[in-house]
């Protein structure tokens, strides 16, 4: 009961923070228009409390939301569940289908995360130290070709999995015209890996943003240099997301 009262006010701490700056937003809807139009279809994996979604929307795109979080897929239902533009599943992505223990901060649920190894890694790290993962639930598990036969080829792919990318993009076999990863500093080796395979799937542009800037950092780079980049950063720059842009 108590983690339930504590998850909602979490979820409601969200909506307050993602959907209540319209400067925040238009910054959002600017870079995504720079990958997707009206009519395209885009996988939002991760999708929290669905801010993503609600700029998809606001460009006219058709969405597949991906969340797993009970909690969190309540509150896309309760937002989205009547859009003919949105399809909610409730399911994690990774590299096969299957079932998994993800780790639930009911505090933030939005780094709640199946990969064990991200919890390891933000345990006393500089800027984690408040955050604390104390449920567990079991969880299906897809893949973003599943998604793909099922929903048709998208245009774009969010990524937001908090330490999973490189394992959900390990599940996608086929490049589709853009997608971004989130990555850490305090895994960078994740982030590498997701460039790595990015390349390996053939993808030859790469671009990046810092933190919540929704604003990209140049016209563009090599899988190598976007790599020095993530390499070279420091610290605490904490996250951000890579964009992969297909030739």
């Amino acid at each position: 009961m108590i983690g339930a009262i504590r998850t909602a006010r979490a979820t409601i701490r969200s909506f307050r923070i993602y959907y209540g700056d319209r400067k925040r937003a238009a910054a959002m809807d600017r870079l995504y228009r720079q990958f997707v139009k009206p009519g395209d279809l885009v996988f939002d994996v991760g999708a929290h409390v669905g801010d993503r979604v609600a700029s998809f929307q606001r460009i006219g795109a058709r969405v597949i939301a991906v969340e797993p979080q009970p909690a969190m897929v309540r509150a896309l239902r309760l937002l989205y569940g009547r859009s003919k533009s949105v399809t909610i599943e409730a399911q994690a992505v990774g590299r096969e289908p299957g079932r998994a223990r993800m780790l639930i901060n009911v505090d933030n649920p939005t780094v709640s995360s199946i990969s064990q190894a991200f919890v390891k890694a933000a345990d006393g790290a500089p800027g984690w130290e408040t955050q604390r993962w104390s449920e567990t639930a079991e969880i299906e598990v897809t893949t973003l070709d599943a998604l793909v036969a099922r929903h048709g080829v998208p245009v774009f792919i969010k990524l937001d999995v908090e330490g999973f990318e490189a394992e959900a993009l390990s599940g996608l076999s086929r490049a589709v015209p853009g997608l971004s990863f989130e990555f850490t500093t305090i895994q960078r080796d994740v982030g590498l890996a997701c460039i790595e395979r990015c390349a390996a799937l053939g993808y030859a542009r790469f671009n990046a943003a810092l933190g919540e800037s929704q604003a990209l950092i140049g016209d563009g780079m090599s899988a190598r240099d976007v790599a020095r980049w993530l390499t070279e950063l420091p610290q605490t720059a904490n996250s951000g997301d890579i964009y992969a842009v297909a030739d």
